[in-house]
């Protein structure tokens, strides 16, 4: 195997592991974060949730299940937050009102 091609894999490993920090963020998630550009818990301070979805779905080529909607609206108080509310912490509780 390419050093290279391992040290990359290393480095996006390592990437997708830090964005798993996020409650209700996981392997899945974490890629897709990476794949719009977000590779650090920081990035997404200020973001707006929705656009962070719609990036998702443009890169899926389709529309992706609206749970990761209301993780995006979690991940991003996470990020805004040093002492978060651990009931805005469930990516379930940013559910769409109706």
């Amino acid at each position: 195997m390419d050093t290279l091609f391992i040290l990359q894999k290393l480095k996006m490993d390592n990437v997708y592991k830090k964005l798993q920090i996020i409650p209700g963020v996981g392997p899945k998630l974490s890629q897709e974060f990476a794949k719009i550009g977000i590779v650090n818990v920081s990035e997404l301070k200020g973001k707006d949730p929705e656009k962070l979805y719609l990036q998702i779905c443009t890169k899926q080529g389709c529309r992706v299940d609206r749970c990761v909607l209301y993780v995006c609206r979690s991940s991003v108080y996470f990020a805004e937050n040093k002492n978060p509310d651990p009931e805005k912490l469930k990516w379930w509780n940013w559910k769409d009102k109706k």
